[in-house]
C-alpha cells in the first residue's frame, strides 16, 4: 500500500513500553479543521479551529496517549516549533500553534503516560517516509473492550491514502475504541472482544441485544487528522474533519459512544486547487476507513511513497 506524505507534512513517533504519542508536523503552517464526535474527549486547542476563529494556520496535530495526562506532549512540540521559528509571532515572540486529542490507554497498575519530553521526541523523529503499526500513539491502544481487556485485541495507528482529482488525501488514524474494527471489503470483523471460544463476539450485536457484558466507562477514543495538499478554507477543512468521522463510522461498531472521545482533526496545506469539494470529502471517508482498518493491524508496516521530496 502506498501512502503518500503530502509536501509541507512530516510525520513523527515516539513511545515507550506502554504508549506513545505522534505529531503531524507542518511547520509553514496548514489551515486547520476539527470535529469531536465521541462524548469522553480529551482535546488541546480545539475551539481555536472554529471557522469564526481568528487563526487559520495550525503548525501540528498531536496524537498521544495516556488519556490528559498525555495532552503535556504538546508542550515538547510547540519547544520544538519554537526553536525552529515556527508559529504565530506578535511582540517579538513566537507561539506555535498546536492542538491535539489523547486516547485512554492507562492499561497498568502503575501509571505510564506520555510528557513534553516525548512530544519534543517525536517531532526529532519526523519524516515523510514514517512507518505505522503498533508505535507512537498506536502503542497502547486496543480494540473491542466490552469484556475487559484480557478479551479485547492489539490495535495501533494506521494510515492510508486516497488520490483523486490530483489531490492527496491522507489519512493517519489511531483506534483505541470500545467497539470492533470492521473491514467492509472483507466483510467481517478483523479486531474486536471476544468469547470464550476466542471468536468475535460482535459488540454491536451485544449491545442492541441488550447483553451489556462489562462495559469499561472512559477507557475507550479513536483520533486522528486528514492531511491533504488541497487548497481548503476554514469551513472546508472544518467540513473534512467533520465528514472523515462516515469513515470511522464504516469501520468501527459501534463508534461515537458516550465511553470514546472520538475526534478527528484536517489539515490542508493549500498546494492544489480542488475542483470539486465533494470528491475530496468522499476521499476522506474513504481514506479514514481504511486507516481505521490498518490501525487494527499492529504489525503492519505501510510502505510510503519513494518519491517524495526531504525539505525538512
Amino acid at each position: 500500500m502506498e501512502i503518500v506524505i503530502p509536501k509541507g507534512f512530516y510525520i513523527g513517533h515516539y513511545e515507550d513500553q506502554f504508549t506513545g504519542v505522534t505529531v503531524v508536523l507542518s511547520p509553514k503552517g496548514a489551515m486547520g479543521g476539527c470535529d469531536c464526535r465521541g462524548g469522553a474527549p480529551g482535546t488541546r486547542e480545539t475551539d481555536l479551529l472554529r471557522p469564526e476563529k481568528m487563526m487559520d494556520s495550525v503548525n501540528a496535530v498531536v496524537l498521544s496517549g495516556g488519556s490528559a495526562y498525555g495532552l503535556a506532549t504538546s508542550v515538547g512540540v510547540m519547544e520544538y516549533l519554537r526553536e525552529k521559528g515556527c508559529g504565530f509571532k506578535s511582540m517579538g515572540k513566537i507561539v506555535p500553534i498546536v492542538t491535539g486529542a489523547v486516547i485512554f490507554d492507562l492499561n497498568q497498575k502503575e501509571y505510564h503516560y506520555p510528557t513534553a519530553e516525548y512530544g519534543l521526541k517525536a517531532c526529532q523523529n519526523a519524516t515523510r517516509r514514517p512507518t505505522f503499526g503498533n508505535i507512537g500513539v498506536g502503542r497502547g491502544a486496543t480494540v473491542g473492550k466490552i469484556r475487559g481487556l484480557k478479551n479485547a485485541c492489539k490495535s495501533g495507528v494506521g494510515a492510508a491514502t486516497v488520490k483523486v482529482a490530483g489531490v492527496n488525501v491522507t489519512a493517519i488514524v489511531a483506534v483505541n475504541a470500545m467497539g470492533d474494527v470492521y473491514d467492509e471489503d472483507a466483510g467481517k470483523i478483523v479486531a474486536g472482544a471476544k468469547g470464550k471460544d476466542g471468536n468475535f463476539i460482535d459488540t454491536e450485536k451485544c449491545l442492541a441485544d441488550g447483553e451489556f457484558l462489562k462495559l469499561l466507562l472512559g477507557t475507550n477514543t479513536t483520533i486522528g487528522c486528514i492531511i491533504t495538499d488541497a487548497k481548503l478554507d476554514k469551513v472546508q477543512t472544518n467540513k473534512i474533519a467533520s465528514i472523515s468521522h462516515n469513515g470511522l463510522a464504516r469501520a468501527i461498531r459501534p463508534v461515537h459512544t458516550d465511553y470514546d472521545g472520538d475526534t478527528m482533526f484536517c489539515l490542508a496545506s493549500g498546494a492544489k486547487p480542488v475542483l470539486n469539494f465533494a470528491v475530496l470529502q468522499s476521499a476522506a471517508v474513504k481514506a479514514t476507513r481504511l486507516a481505521a482498518v490498518n490501525a487494527a493491524n499492529s504489525t503492519a508496516q505501510y510502505v510510503i511513497a519513494s518519491d517524495l521530496d526531504e525539505e525538512q
